[in-house]
């Protein structure tokens, strides 16, 4: 009893603290402060990268000292040593690399290649490929010793709190992985984003649930326009459609998007009243807001299960987290 009483005293001495923290003054200016609070939510996107990148780093180093136990438990179940069961790794046999794979290669790094000629490196090629197949069986071997020797990782990854707002939302509310993307219409990036979006959704199905909410730039002159109409549009029952649309869309005028609601069969003249009532700002605004306490400072923006991927990112980044996810959910 005394022990739980000292432990609540002590996280009640530490809450003034934390609030203490927010109301810090780190600089002055004249007679005007500047807090804590107000300097980290002005870096909040570059905290959160600086988080990403950490935890990247300190993910790799454990996967290399995982790797290091195992081959170690491994030697002393053989009765050899780490340093043999390596060099076993390195010189295991390996398929001789075709003419095809090889040209490939130097076809692919021509550019950085200069004046030479595939004759002249060919010799390099071959261990590369050679090289490549001995990595891809240590990790097979590793990933073998992983499910012999139970391992557990603990590591916790950083994540933001988003909330999906009540935002339109394509997947089942008890999926396992809720993706959260803060995009543009008119952003370059965002479009061909869509591309890996749709690769994922069609991937996973119903294992995730993808919501879009809106971070028009103020440079992108037809963005916020585009993301009011498609909120409009949503009003008759047609959000996804129109957002795929305006996505594919390289312009986005007014006289576009009503080209574009009059081919997705809206009612054009509720759409106009909906748009310039101004009915949905107030939405758009609420997700900038959002996205700007969540870090994002730059579109497209995803948040899988609060894990923060930000840019037009390959599928393979997608899938690593989401199966990360799915993994520790258990599915």
């Amino acid at each position: 009893m005394r022990m739980r009483f000292l432990a609540l005293l002590a996280f009640a001495l530490l809450l003034p603290l934390a609030a203490m923290a927010e109301d810090e003054v780190v600089a002055t200016v004249g007679d005007k402060n500047i807090t804590r609070g107000e300097l980290e939510k002005s870096v909040r996107a570059q905290l959160v990268e600086a988080d990403n990148q950490r935890f990247e780093i300190l993910s790799e180093g454990l996967d290399s000292l995982i790797s290091e136990k195992l081959l170690e438990a491994e030697a002393a179940a053989k009765g050899t040593t780490t340093q043999a069961l390596q060099q076993e790794l390195m010189t295991a046999p390996v398929e001789e690399p075709t003419e095809e794979q090889i040209k490939k290669v130097y076809d692919d790094n021509k550019a950085s290649l200069g004046d030479q000629t595939l004759d002249q490196v060919k010799g390099r090629i071959v261990d590369y490929l050679k090289g490549q197949q001995r990595a891809t069986k240590a990790q097979a071997m590793i990933a073998e010793l992983r499910k012999k020797y139970p391992t557990v990782v603990k590591l916790s990854p950083p994540k933001v709190e988003v909330s999906d707002a009540g935002r339109e939302a394509l997947g089942p509310a008890t999926a396992k992985v809720t993706i959260v993307a803060f995009s543009d219409y008119e952003c370059p990036f965002c479009k061909r984003a869509e591309g890996t979006v749709e690769q994922v959704i069609s991937t996973y199905g119903d294992k995730i649930r993808y919501v879009h909410r809106d971070y028009p730039l103020p440079f992108h002159k037809h963005a916020r326009g585009a993301a009011e109409s498609a909120r409009c549009a949503g009003a008759q029952g047609k959000f996804w459609e129109m957002n795929h649309a305006l996505f594919k869309a390289e312009d986005l005028s007014p006289e576009k998007i009503a080209e574009i609601a009059t081919g997705l069969g809206l009612d054009k003249a509720a759409l106009d009243a909906c748009v310039s009532s101004g009915k949905f700002k107030a939405m758009v605004d609420e997700d900038m807001a959002a996205g700007g306490e969540a870090g994002v400072n730059g579109t497209p923006a995803f948040f899988i299960n609060g894990r923060m991927l930000s840019g037009a990112q390959p599928f393979e980044r997608f899938k690593a987290l989401i199966d990360a996810e799915l993994a520790k959910a258990g599915s």
